[in-house]
């Protein structure tokens, strides 16, 4: 059967205020196309313009069952690789490839990926507040609802340390002020408050989101350990990896690290050497489900397990492609959920549903999702530049978001 390429474009929608971007790639067979999530949410944009003006002549007149060669051949071909902008728009590329070979067999992707290992995945919820009290009711919430995973913040990602009346020199700089030291102290306070009135038979996540000085992460790690995490999230940056000697060294929390991660170098000393216990990119950051499948099989080698990124700025159609590898990868841990509201279903039709704290699969060809874009076109991308990732220390100066 001869098959090729015959388009290749972006959708950009946001339908919940938040930019998405997908890919969409049609064939010479009628009505045979793929869906893929190229979403970078803070560059929507320039990942477009990857896609529309680079990659889409690349493609055209392509086999799109030949998915392996595409990808390698795409990462290779603008020289330069491994950055943010084109590995999300190869992201996009790749999926929709995958959801074009499922649509052929007539098979879902979990099982061109080696078929169910379980029938759904665990997936956890975020519990934020303003104090103790407000996180745990947050958090009985949910449990309420059957999750039995859930990530405790007090304040947002530590925005608890603000202090208002700790001053700022004259003239800074506007932004996010956060005080890593405040934070730092009011984490094991939280958790001590959690397990007092909900004991042990919920699992408990935090993510420093990466907002402490190396040695503070290591101090939280241990000072945590009495409280029994699921994991620690993103204690330290990317920039900053050899540090995890140090936290595993003195630790038995578990950790979890990788959503800024775009290069596997980034990521294989941590899972070779078993300093981490989760492996938690950005499925698109890495370029898509080729590259995460071949990581899925490195971790397992090393006993790490899988918890994919998972926030807002993911489309429906990169949930799903998450879904399809928790539930064929062997070393699944959980499934980071920020929830498909209604009007992003209108959208994206056949996106994954969450049932007890188990988000499902659907059982249609290829990822089991579409988009409806007369819909998507109702929801403009706004393309501001982002605020919450100008984080400030009280001293005015520049911090990692």
């Amino acid at each position: 059967m001869s098959l090729e390429i015959r388009d290749v474009r972006t959708i950009l929608t946001a339908p919940d205020g938040i930019d998405l971007v997908v890919v969409k790639i049609e064939t010479s067979e009628p009505g045979l196309y793929g869906l893929g999530c190229a979403t970078y949410t803070q560059r929507a944009l320039v990942v477009q313009t990857a896609v529309d003006s680079y990659l889409k002549p690349f493609l055209i007149g392509k086999d799109p069952r030949r998915i392996e060669d595409i990808w390698q051949t795409a990462m290779v071909n603008p020289y330069w690789r491994n950055g943010p902008i084109l590995n999300n728009a190869i992201s996009g590329v790749d999926m929709a490839l995958w959801d074009i070979k499922g649509k052929m067999a007539g098979m879902p992707v979990y099982d061109l990926l080696g078929g169910k290992c379980r029938e759904a995945a665990a997936v956890y919820r975020h519990a934020d507040g303003r104090d103790p009290q407000e996180v745990l009711e947050n958090v009985k919430r949910w449990m309420e609802q059957g999750y039995h995973y859930v990530r405790c913040q007090m304040g947002g990602y530590g925005a608890v340390g603000i202090d208002q009346g700790r001053r700022s020199p004259s003239g800074s700089q506007p932004g996010v002020y956060f005080d890593p030291d405040r934070y730092a102290q009011s984490v094991p306070l939280l958790f001590a408050f959690l397990r007092e009135n909900l004991g042990f038979d919920v699992e408990l996540l935090h993510d420093i989101h990466e907002r402490v000085a190396p040695i503070e992460a290591v101090r939280m790690a241990k000072q945590l350990e009495p409280y029994r995490l699921f994991f620690l999230e993103d204690p330290l940056p990317p920039e900053q990896i050899e540090w995890f000697k140090m936290v595993r060294s003195q630790s038995a929390t578990p950790i979890a690290m990788g959503e800024l991660f775009n290069h596997p170098l980034e990521w294989t000393p941590l899972v070779i050497n078993r300093l981490i216990d989760f492996i938690r990119v950005h499925v698109s950051q890495i370029g898509g489900l080729t590259p995460a499948k071949k990581l899925t099989s490195l971790c397992e080698t090393f006993g790490v397990r899988t918890a994919w990124h998972g926030p807002g700025d993911v489309s429906p159609v990169g949930y799903a492609a998450n879904v399809h590898l928790d539930v064929s990868s062997v070393n699944f841990g959980v499934q980071e959920w920020a929830g498909i509201s209604e009007r992003l279903r209108e959208v994206f039709p056949g996106s994954p549903e969450v049932k007890d704290g188990y988000v499902y699969p659907n059982s249609e060809p290829g990822l089991g999702i579409d988009i409806d874009e007369a819909k998507a076109a109702l929801y403009p991308c706004s393309n501001r530049v982002p605020e919450w990732t100008l984080l400030r220390t009280p001293d005015g100066g520049p911090s990692r978001p």
